[in-house]
């Protein structure tokens, strides 16, 4: 049962971030570029100042897979580089951190262009 707990918390979790993105562009002028950026902002600011780890921790995956979670990936990234290597750690941590997902990204969107055409907006 405790399982079934966890993916529920998991859904929800990542469901409510993702249903205020939704909102945000329905209700919104914003572009859903910009609000791409203020959740990745927002997951760096939030882990910053200590608040998004125990989210992460009560919510596991439904933190971690939205765009905030990238932007978690990111600070956890460059706080541990810095404690490794220093300042120059500022620079190398977010990227090393955050670089299995940007290839999975990169790999599986020109995979689905070589298999898919693009349709233009009408």
């Amino acid at each position: 049962m405790d399982k079934v707990l966890d993916y529920i918390i998991v859904f929800v979790s990542g469901g409510i971030l993702s249903a205020v993105a939704q909102i945000l562009i329905d209700k919104t002028k914003l572009t859903p570029a910009r609000i791409l950026v203020a959740y990745v902002t927002a997951g760096v600011i939030l882990t910053a100042v200590g608040l998004y780890k125990p989210f992460v921790e009560f919510a596991g995956a439904g933190a971690k897979t939205p765009l905030t979670g990238f932007g978690y990936t990111i600070a956890e990234g460059v706080k541990k580089a810095v404690d490794e290597k220093g300042i120059i750690g500022a620079l190398t941590g977010g990227l090393t951190a955050s670089s299995a997902g940007i290839s999975a990204a990169l790999i599986f969107g020109y995979s689905a262009a070589l298999v898919f055409s693009a349709k233009g907006k009408k």
